[in-house]
């Protein structure tokens, strides 16, 4: 049987990205490596949500990116969070802690 691949649910990868990058600045792959790995291999963020999310996100200045070299000598962006994305990251984990309380409302079994 296949392994199911969960879907995002929409806005969540703005707050992974920016939960990923919370602490240490991270190219766009280590970005995705990171949420894999914190996630224990649940979510995998493609480069085709990724980038175009970094690119937005740069835009609105939550985050802000350098180049610089990677160790096989690549030219790679390294993103770090700024004042605003941690101010937005605040924002979005306590709007996403009320949404799955209400999930969890849903879900509770009703006694009748």
């Amino acid at each position: 049987m296949a392994k199911e691949k969960p879907d995002l649910v929409y806005g969540t990868l703005d707050m992974l990205i920016l939960k990923a990058i919370q602490h240490e600045p991270r190219h766009g792959l280590a970005i995705a490596d990171r949420i894999q790995q914190m996630s224990s291999d649940v979510l995998r963020v493609e480069q085709g949500s990724l980038y175009p999310a970094l690119q937005r996100m740069l835009r609105s200045e939550w985050v802000s990116a350098e180049w610089g070299v990677s160790p096989e000598n690549r030219k790679i962006r390294i993103y770090k969070i700024t004042a605003a994305g941690r101010r937005q990251l605040d924002a979005q984990v306590s709007a996403f802690e009320r949404m799955l309380e209400g999930i969890r409302r849903v879900m509770k079994p009703v006694k009748i």
